[in-house]
Order: C-alpha cells, then sequence, then structure tokens
C-alpha cells in the first residue's frame, strides 16, 4: 500500500479513539470540571481535540462533538439577546422627558439643554432640572446638537393591581363585615366639646380625680386628651377632650369623628360662645347626639335658664322645652351633680346599643401622633373593631407598624386593647397624620404592598396636579411667544431665531437655583410640635394670613420632635426664625443658633405663639413716616423782594394755629393741593430773621424753591417721625 494513504488511516483510527473518550466525558455529570488529559498519541490533531480552547479552530469538531452542540447553541443565544448599542450620535428619545433624563441620553451637560431652548418658546425661568419637556421641544434640542432621534419602543404599562387595605371593599376580601353574632359590648366613646376656658378639662379632672387642667399651659387644652374612666358601678366610659380654643377646630371636628355621644360643656354665667357654636355644628355634621352640661352653677351670677334658651336658636332643643337633649346642671370644680351627668352619659350609650366586633383584624383611628425622644414615633388611637395585641402588623396613611408596646392614658404597659380603648401604640417606622385610619394587615409584606400603593397612588396625583401647571404655563409663554413672532413677522426665519436667542441669553448664566433669593420682606418660619395635631392647627392659623402684600409669609418647613441641627440648617439657609410649640432646644443646640444668629422662640401658649410671629411680621415691616403739625399759616398777601440778580416770592403770612419753626419741614396748599414740600429759605418778623413765629403773629416767608404764592394759600409747618407698621393680619382671636 501507499506510505501516504497507511499514514492518513492511523490518523483517523487515534482521532476515532480520542473522540469516543471525549463523548464519554460530555455524558458524564462532571462535564465542565478539570479532567485529566486524554493520553493519545501525539499527533497534532489529538492535541486539538483534547483542548477546548482549540475547539473551534478546527473543522472536523462540528462532527466530533455533535453531543455538545447544545452548550454551544446556548452561549450563540445569549449573544444574540444582547442589546444591540445605538448608532453614534444617536439618542433614544420618548415622551415627557425631563431636562436631566434628556442630558444623560444625549451624554451632554444640563447647560447645553439650557442653551439649545434659547431658540425656543420655553420660558426659562420656570425650568427645573426635573421639568418635563414637549416632545416636538426634545426633538428640536436632539437636532441643534448636531444628532439623530430614535423613538423608544413604547412599553404597555400594565394597569396596576390595587394592594390598599380597606375598612370593607370589594378590593379587599379579607375584611368582611362584622357578623352580629360575634358582637359584643363596648365602652361608649365621649367627646367633651365647648368654649375655651368653659370647665372641659376640670370636668374630666372631677371623673378621673385627676390634676390634668393644672398641669396644662396658660389653663386651656392644647391636645386631644384620650382616657378611660372607671365608673362606680362598673360601667367604663372613654372621654375625649378636645380644645376649646378657636385656632384648634381641626381637633373638635377629629374628635366627633371617632364619637359616639358629644357632652356639650357651656358655662351658666357666660351662655352661647363662638366655639360652643362650632362644637353643636361638628355634632350635627358627624350625626352624634348631645348631652348638655351647663357648668359653674355654683357661681352667683350662673343662669342655666338663660343658656337653655340661647341654645334653642341653634336647634338644640332641651327635655323640658320638649326635645330630646339632655340637660345637667353641675360644678365640675366642686363635683356637683357629676353622677347624674355620667349616669346619663352610661343611660343614653344603653339606648345607643353600642357593640363591636372583639375578633379579627383591628381597626381603629389616629387621634393624636408625636415623637417621643427615647420611644420614636407614638400615636394615640381609639380601637374600634378587634383585639390590638403586642406584634400586630398595622397601617395608617403612608407608614406601617409593628407593635411592640402599649400604654394606657397613666403611661402604664398594657397587653391587649379590645374596642372603644384608648391606647398609646409604639412601634410606628414613622408619625402617622391625627384622623388616620388605622388597620391591621396579616404579615410586614402586606404592609408594604399597602404603602407602596398609596405612596405610587399620591405620585400620581401629584404628577398630575405637576403637569396641568407646567401646560397652564407653557400655554401662558405660548401665547406671548406668539405675539412675538408677530412683532418679528418681517423677519427671515434665521433673523427670528437670532433675535430671539440674543433675548434669552443673559437667561443662560442664571441657573434656576441661582435665581433664588430671599426678599428683605419676607418671613421665613419652621414651625416645630410635640404632636401632630399642635402642628396642624398652627398651620391652619398661619394659612388665614392674607397680607402678602405688607410681608410675605413663606413656611420652609414644619414637623414634631425638638429642635435639631437640620432646623437650624434650614433656618440659616432661608435667614428664617424658627418657631417650637411645647418642644425643647438643649444647650447645644441655643448655643450654635446663637453662634450664626438665628432666632429661636419656644412656646407653651398658641396665642403666645401667634402674638410673637405677629411681632416678628412687625418688625420686617419698613417704618411708616408720620407727619405731625406743628402749625399753620396762610397767605394773606404776596410780594417779591430782589437778592442779587434775582427777585424772590415772598409770602405775608399770620400764624393761626400753633408755631412756625423754620427748622423744621413745610408745605405749601392750594385749593386743598399740595403743592410743595422743603424748607424755608428765610423767615422773617418784620424786618428782623426769626427762628420761630408763635400763633396770633405776622410774618414773612420765602421757599427754597421759586414758586408763586397766592392769597389764600396755606402754611403747614410739620415734623415727621417714624413709626413702626403692625400687620394688619387678624388671625381671628
Amino acid at each position: 500500500m501507499n506510505r501516504g494513504l497507511v499514514l492518513r488511516l492511523e490518523s483517523l483510527m487515534q482521532l476515532r479513539g480520542a473522540c469516543r473518550q471525549l463523548r464519554a466525558l460530555s455524558c458524564s455529570k462532571v462535564w465542565g470540571a478539570q479532567w485529566k488529559p486524554v493520553q493519545a498519541s501525539a499527533h497534532p490533531l489529538g492535541s486539538v481535540l483534547l483542548r477546548p480552547q482549540l475547539w473551534q479552530k478546527h473543522r472536523l469538531i462540528g462532527v466530533a462533538l455533535a453531543p455538545c452542540r447544545d452548550l454551544a447553541t446556548k452561549e450563540e443565544t445569549k449573544k444574540k439577546k444582547k442589546k444591540v448599542p445605538l448608532t453614534r450620535g444617536e439618542v433614544e428619545i420618548r415622551q415627557k422627558m425631563t431636562i436631566e433624563e434628556l442630558a444623560r441620553a444625549m451624554g451632554k451637560d444640563i447647560d447645553h439643554i439650557y442653551e439649545a431652548l434659547l431658540y425656543t418658546d420655553v420660558n426659562l425661568d420656570s425650568l427645573e432640572p426635573d421639568s418635563v419637556l414637549y416632545e416636538d421641544h426634545i426633538k428640536m434640542i436632539v437636532q441643534k446638537s448636531g444628532m439623530k432621534y430614535k423613538s423608544a419602543k413604547l412599553k404597555e404599562e400594565k394597569e396596576r393591581k390595587n394592594t390598599d387595605a380597606y375598612l370593607w371593599h370589594p378590593c379587599c376580601p379579607c375584611r368582611p363585615p362584622a357578623d352580629p353574632a360575634v358582637l359584643t359590648p363596648r365602652p361608649p366613646v365621649v367627646t367633651i366639646l365647648g368654649h375655651v376656658d368653659h370647665g372641659k378639662t376640670t370636668l374630666l379632672d372631677s371623673l378621673r380625680k385627676t390634676q390634668v387642667a393644672s398641669m396644662e399651659a396658660g389653663g386651656i387644652t392644647q391636645h386631644i386628651g384620650a382616657f378611660l374612666v372607671h365608673m362606680p358601678s362598673g360601667e367604663k366610659i372613654t372621654f375625649l377632650d378636645t380644645p376649646g380654643h378657636a385656632a384648634f377646630s381641626a381637633m373638635r371636628a377629629r374628635g366627633t369623628n371617632v364619637t359616639d355621644i358629644v357632652i356639650l360643656v357651656v358655662a351658666a354665667e357666660d351662655g352661647v360662645m363662638e366655639q360652643t357654636i362650632e362644637s353643636i355644628q361638628h355634632a350635627k355634621n358627624a350625626g352624634v347626639p348631645l348631652i348638655l352640661a351647663i357648668n359653674k352653677c355654683d357661681k352667683p351670677e350662673a343662669d342655666p335658664e338663660r343658656v337653655k334658651k340661647e341654645l334653642l336658636a341653634h336647634d338644640v332643643v332641651c327635655e323640658e322645652f320638649g326635645g330630646d337633649v339632655q340637660a345637667v346642671n353641675i360644678s365640675a370644680l366642686k363635683g356637683e351633680n357629676l353622677m347624674v351627668l355620667a349616669e346619663a352619659t352610661v343611660a343614653l350609650a344603653e339606648m345607643l346599643e353600642l357593640k363591636a366586633d372583639a375578633t379579627g383584624l383591628v381597626e381603629g383611628t389616629v387621634i393624636e401622633s408625636r415623637k417621643d425622644r427615647g420611644k420614636g414615633p407614638l400615636t394615640t388611637a381609639i380601637i374600634q373593631r378587634g383585639t390590638l395585641r403586642k406584634g400586630c402588623v398595622l397601617v395608617a396613611g403612608k407608614t406601617w407598624a409593628k407593635v411592640r408596646f402599649m400604654f394606657d392614658e397613666n403611661g402604664k404597659a398594657v397587653d391587649a386593647a379590645p374596642p372603644g380603648i384608648p391606647v398609646e401604640i409604639m412601634g410606628w417606622k414613622d408619625v402617622p397624620s391625627a384622623g388616620d385610619e388605622i388597620l391591621e394587615v396579616e404579615s410586614e409584606q402586606r404592609a408594604h404592598e399597602v404603602i407602596d400603593w398609596r405612596t405610587y397612588v399620591e405620585q400620581q396625583e401629584k404628577l398630575k396636579k405637576d403637569m396641568e401647571v407646567i401646560e397652564a404655563k407653557q400655554k401662558e409663554h405660548r401665547l406671548q411667544y406668539k405675539q412675538q413672532q408677530q412683532q418679528l413677522a418681517h423677519l427671515t426665519w434665521r433673523q427670528r431665531k437670532a433675535v430671539l436667542y440674543k433675548a434669552n441669553k443673559h437667561l443662560l448664566f442664571q441657573r434656576p437655583k441661582d435665581r433664588r433669593e430671599i426678599p428683605e420682606d419676607t418671613l421665613s418660619v419652621i414651625v416645630k410640635g410635640d404632636v401632630d395635631g399642635s402642628v396642624e392647627a398652627i398651620l391652619n392659623i398661619l394659612d388665614s394670613y392674607d397680607c402678602e402684600d405688607e410681608c410675605k409669609l413663606d413656611i420652609v418647613h414644619f414637623g414634631m420632635g425638638d429642635i435639631s441641627e437640620n432646623d437650624l440648617s434650614l433656618a440659616e439657609a432661608f435667614n428664617g426664625v424658627i418657631y417650637g410649640f411645647s418642644v425643647k432646644a438643649n444647650d447645644s443646640i441655643k448655643k450654635l443658633a446663637d453662634k450664626k444668629g438665628i432666632k429661636i422662640k419656644l412656646h407653651n401658649i398658641i396665642y403666645k405663639l401667634i402674638d410673637d410671629l405677629k411681632e416678628e411680621l412687625n418688625s420686617r415691616l419698613p417704618p411708616a413716616v408720620v407727619e405731625t403739625t406743628i402749625g399753620e399759616a396762610s397767605v394773606l398777601d404776596t410780594f417779591s423782594v430782589t437778592v442779587g440778580k434775582n427777585k424772590v416770592p415772598v409770602a405775608g403770612c399770620r400764624v393761626h394755629k400753633g408755631l412756625l419753626d423754620r427748622k423744621m419741614k413745610f408745605k405749601l396748599i392750594r385749593s386743598g393741593d399740595v403743592i410743595w414740600k422743603g424748607s424755608l429759605s428765610s423767615l422773617k418778623h418784620h424786618k428782623d430773621d426769626a427762628q420761630v413765629i408763635k400763633a396770633g403773629m405776622d410774618c414773612g416767608l420765602s421757599l427754597d424753591r421759586n414758586l408763586e404764592f397766592h392769597i389764600g394759600d396755606d402754611i403747614i409747618c410739620y415734623q415727621e417721625t417714624e413709626v413702626q407698621q403692625t400687620t394688619s393680619w387678624d388671625p381671628g382671636f
């Protein structure tokens, strides 16, 4: 046989043996692990087959390694899935891109986008990095930058599933209505309403045998207090003590929304007052029955009958007048007839047949919330369904809690809180707002779903409002731009663009954040309070501020808790004043504030805080110049004298009131109009210079300016003094 043919056959035999061994390895479980090289001949083909990095370099591999094709196919598939990069100079755009997003997509800085917008009708003053651009503006910017745009593929947004939690809702079948068979009696929730200083807290003190009123700043309630009172008969009543001050209207409304019965406290000597009428309206709006407690009946000037008659005008008809409102004459201070009032409350509660489901998931309402330095966010809540225990997972508003501890109104830890019981809850991740609904959920994961959904809904609503504002501003600016274009209609397209660019070029160097300046007539305030309700009340008062033309009031920040370094930083940045209500500022904060020249004003009484705020507003107002009349004279004759080469008009006058002092200012009045204001150049009595001319004396005078006098003109001598202005804002109390 030919020797060359024999060598080829031997090579093929060796190759076949090597392939068998490789197939065996490919079928084993350890394929891909380290393996020892197969002892084949030293033929170059054998070494190629036994070195995986050289497989793809040989034509025979496609046949020899058939079992490994699926591995190669996966690698090829991964390569195919790799995103094809955009062509250089091509920008992927989409609708509603912000300036920041477009700059990132183009690989440019934000200033480049601003410069390109100079050629458009966009108002640069209203733009921020997160401002949304119209699609035609986006395309124009890309083209002006010498780039091409490519529309991004629109992703079909699936409608997001509603994962909220509800009291009862078709979307939340896990919380069905309570079964009547499992309902059990619960304590009534009674809200005490009435005008400020009519004795509401003193009444509650007498029922609880405590001294809450003596501890309150200014003797007025400034929070909602929730208390459980044990009656001698064994009955339990949950009382809510609401503020009677005008500033706390929202708290009173919140109290009536969670209550079963309202006790309206009216002082026998004062009668029906402003907050009394408001309290009646709150009770009517909530559909809650009333019990009338006429307090301070021990005073000599007390007139309970007058109170009952005054209430008739507000549709509060007592039983003795044929109505259904029980009236009890009491003295909260001396404890007279308190048991009669309690029995009337228990009797009305029995008629209402108040029951609740103590099983299942917990439901309740946040009455008050605050931050405690040691315990963190705390809420006072009324449980309305279920029994709250440690470890329960709750959601309220946009925050959630895993209950760590619970406390009663005396600060004593409790293990469980059934319906109708007030309790302070510890374990919140953040402070919920007063009035928020509390719902128990199955797990922390479920709580996160609820919070995520509520945050998403709020963001969507905010985005919708922002877009409406942006579109309104852009529409107004487009109209102005259209008018401007009409004025430039005689120019060519390029000339118009050049004129527009030059007109707006100065705005390029004023970035939006740099354009924010705080005017001198602006008072920036930071409000800190001990509880959410107090902050809410202060903000409601500040919302009534209506004197922006005098001094602008800007609320930079508000929150709960003691004064912090962050508050000082904000006050320093905005040249503001920090107002604290029932909070503290430690020594280090005070020293830092003194060093930076920041005012910290702490108060425990709300109307004193507002008075202090008004004083600060007054200090920001420019002083007013007040004219005080010193003397009056009438022009009886006119003549002129020659001084050098000039003739100077002189008025012969008689002083009929006060005196004329040459050092003071004067004004000339003709037919009721002020003709001139200034100083006198001369004042003479007969021929002698005079400093002062008294009433009844004649004089001659000339002005610091050549002005003709008329007989009958009035000369007024006056003094200007600067007086501090006061704000005309009336907060209502």
